[in-house]
């Protein structure tokens, strides 16, 4: 194809938007709408599978050690643990550190535990690669006791019962999202693909004429082509702006606001763009499928 024809398709597919103003505004709002619902519900999704990895990731195996058990066979016990391919850090705790610890958590409850009243023994926290591996690991952990006059480890507990069913609600959260996202998607390819054949539906008359007067496909499509290429692209563009200065929004108010540090959202720089380029890639395809459906079946004359 020539560089001026390729151009004389570009004015033009440029004039259609502009010339048919009321039909393109109704296809640039459909594909705006139909992409923000998308994009929200693509954020949220997202953002609720990180809280869930990070939920996930604060599953630990702790591994209590018997008291008798002195620095070296201590060494050589995080040494063992650590070899572990699954296990990715091990961290000591004392059993004042812990009792620190417990105190956080409780409070005045467990005052006067100090010194030679504290009942808690020294121990490992274990963080894995894959939370869901806590169990074998913790097998393993306890297999170390094995051969050993004195078995250095009395007690291993990883959360048992409560971790199965934190894993069964993250991968519940996790497959809901997804189903409605590509439920989301697929609709919103329906609706932007109709109402673009609906303005082609328009033209179907002058399509006809064209073809009658001997121009080709090719000739008659292109213009069509971009315009629907067009179309998909400022309809998009709208929802990518509002969604970026949204997202940023709301998560420099949380990031700011002491109340909701327990809320962790993905960081705009992470995540926005690549949403905003999926999104601008939806609509301008969308447009340009739905274009070339409807001008095909007008092309048989």
């Amino acid at each position: 194809m020539k560089i001026s024809t390729l151009g004389r398709h570009f004015r033009e597919g440029s004039k259609n938007v502009f010339r048919n103003g009321w039909m393109s505004f109704a296809s640039a709002s459909a594909i705006a709408i139909s992409l923000f619902i998308l994009g929200v519900f693509l954020l949220l999704a997202l953002n609720v599978g990180h809280m869930t990895e990070e939920i996930e990731g604060q599953v630990e195996i702790r591994v209590f050690l018997d008291v008798v058990v002195d620095q070296e066979q201590r060494n050589q016990l995080q040494n063992e643990i650590g070899a572990i391919p699954e296990v990715t850090k091990v961290t000591f705790i004392s059993k004042e550190e812990g009792m620190l610890q417990l105190r956080d958590k409780l409070g005045e409850v467990v005052e006067g535990l100090d010194g030679d009243n504290n009942p808690l023994p020294d121990s490992f926290a274990v963080e894995v690669q894959d939370p869901k591996q806590v169990a074998e690991i913790s097998d393993k952990i306890m297999q170390m006791n094995e051969g050993k006059e004195i078995p250095p480890v009395t007690d291993v507990k990883y959360g048992e019962g409560m971790v199965e069913k934190l894993f069964m609600v993250t991968n519940t959260i996790r497959w809901v999202g997804i189903i409605l996202v590509v439920g989301l998607a697929f609709t919103a390819m329906f609706l932007i693909a109709n109402t673009i054949k609906l303005t082609i539906l328009s033209r179907r008359k002058e399509i006809s004429i064209m073809k009658l007067v001997g121009a080709t496909n090719s000739f008659i499509r292109w213009p069509f082509f971009i315009e629907g290429a067009l179309l998909g692209f400022i309809g998009s563009l709208i929802p990518v702006l509002l969604l970026l200065y949204g997202y940023n929004q709301l998560f420099n108010y949380i990031q700011q606001d002491t109340g909701l540090l327990y809320i962790s959202l993905i960081p705009s720089s992470e995540i926005v763009y690549s949403v905003g380029g999926l999104l601008m890639a939806i609509g301008i395809i969308i447009g340009v499928w739905g274009s070339t459906l409807s001008v095909r079946k007008y092309l048989k004359v």
